[in-house]
């Protein structure tokens, strides 16, 4: 047996149907539409959420909050996490090497949770003051670098 004679079940495939093709088809005249009313209508399309004719739920719902559309979601390290790894230089694509950060989506920001006790240099997009105090107090460097290349 090979890959060319793979079949699918029997009765599992079935053909298009043919809508309006004559009285004999069984589905001519009106095409399975039945008589009159919203639904016979060419161009009929039923939008999402439609509840004939009732307010649909999402209307219905009282909306609450606020989303901020130009929300930056930035990739998270803490200073702790990159006492732990290998090396003294630490940029975005070097920590998503490492498996560290999967998704860098807005940037990279270093947060100050955990000790640093060696010298780093580490480049990112945003820093936390207390994460900026604790690698310049080790004697490590910072280095802000613009938007990520998406």
């Amino acid at each position: 047996m090979n890959l060319s004679e793979l079949r699918p079940p029997a009765g599992q495939k079935h053909g298009k149907r043919r809508l309006g093709r004559g009285m004999g088809t069984g589905r001519g005249k009106t095409s399975g539409r039945g008589h009159k009313g919203q639904r016979s209508v060419s161009g009929f399309r039923l939008m999402r959420g439609f509840e004939g004719g009732q307010m649909p739920l999402h209307r219905r719902l009282p909306k609450r909050g606020f989303k901020n559309i130009f929300r930056k979601v930035y990739a998270v390290v803490n200073v702790g996490r990159l006492e732990k790894l290998d090396g003294e230089v630490f940029d975005p694509n070097r920590l998503v090497e490492l498996g560290v950060v999967k998704n860098l989506r807005d940037g990279l920001k270093i947060l100050g949770t955990g000790e640093l006790t060696r010298k780093i240099a580490v480049k990112a997009h945003v820093f936390s003051k207390s994460a900026e105090q604790k690698i310049q107090a080790a004697g490590g460097t910072v280095e802000k670098i613009g938007a990520p290349s998406s």
